[in-house]
């Protein structure tokens, strides 16, 4: 009978070890890509969409509105107005009107737009002041307003056409056209946009977990009667302080006290500040006894 074999048994080469856990990964990070390559496309598009509302006459008023800047806390937006008169009604390739040029605009715009005859054309920020919602919503806010304008050239109601865009890319605006007779009037739809929507949502998520992360040591030091370990303690101070640095960093500068507070990051600070000071007066106890027992 043969004596028995004391070879080591066959190695397994690491290549093939990975493969299995590399191809998972792979797939999840194409997945990853391919939706966020989606995601970034349509919102894109939905900046580079312009709306056009108003007239199609050869002689009338085209006014070029796009948002530049929506501020919930403020309940305003700030709306860059261009005015070029065509046809009959411009001189200079529309960069002058032939007569005084009367732009007025709907009751939540702050303010009219008077323009001198033979004079070249300014671009102009104005102030829309919007409705509806609360920023303490944020990040599932919501509001809506109207911008309209009306041009009376020489003192004479003349046709326009309003062609607006959006470059703020923290919100989703959506226009509906509202008839005006000859002037042009949009109503607007404010809500945040979806890349703003899923950071938001990832840092209510994050939170949890550091949360959930903090009390799972905290569970294990005080169960376990480590005595004062300063490397932990260093961890969840500075994961507690870190969090509110996390938190400052959200996409449009929400005030305290808005759902994001209310859903995650309030009670995670709660959360970890418990832990730490339930860590340091357990640890403290167990020392303290530890020292009674070893002058015993």
């Amino acid at each position: 009978m043969a004596p028995p074999s004391n070879s080591p048994p066959p190695r397994r080469r690491f290549g093939a070890s990975i493969v299995p856990v590399l191809i998972p990964i792979a797939v999840l990070i194409l997945v990853a890509v391919s939706v966020g390559s989606w995601l970034q496309f349509t919102e894109r598009q939905a900046i580079d969409t312009v709306h056009t509302v108003g007239s199609d006459a050869a002689d009338r008023v085209d006014v070029q509105a796009t948002v530049q800047h929506v501020d919930a806390a403020a309940r305003e937006l700030v709306l860059r107005v261009r005015v070029v008169p065509r046809g009959a009604f411009g001189e200079q390739e529309g960069a002058a009107p032939v007569a005084d040029l009367s732009l007025q605009t709907s009751a939540a715009t702050l303010g009219d737009l008077e323009f001198t005859a033979h004079e070249r054309l300014v671009t102009t920020d104005v102030q829309v002041a919007i409705a509806g919602g609360s920023v303490s919503d944020y990040p599932f806010d919501t509001y809506e307003t109207d911008i309209g304008f009306w041009a009376a050239l020489g003192g004479k109601e003349v046709p326009v056409r309003v062609m607006f865009s959006s470059n703020d890319t923290l919100f989703s605006i959506s226009a509906t056209p509202t008839p005006s007779g000859q002037g042009a009037e949009v109503g607007l739809g404010l809500s945040r946009s979806g890349s703003l929507l899923v950071f938001a949502v990832f840092m209510m998520v994050v939170m949890w977990a550091l949360a959930a992360s903090v009390l799972m040591g905290a569970w294990y030091l005080t169960t376990r009667g480590e005595g004062l370990v300063w490397p932990a303690l260093a961890w969840m101070a500075a994961t507690l302080f870190a969090l509110a640095a996390f938190r400052n960093t959200a996409p449009g500068q929400p005030p305290i006290g808005c759902v994001i507070d209310w859903f995650a990051f309030l009670w995670a600070e709660t959360v970890i500040a418990l832990c730490l000071i339930a860590v340091v007066v357990t640890s403290v106890h167990t020392a303290l006894r530890r020292d009674r027992a070893r002058h015993a």
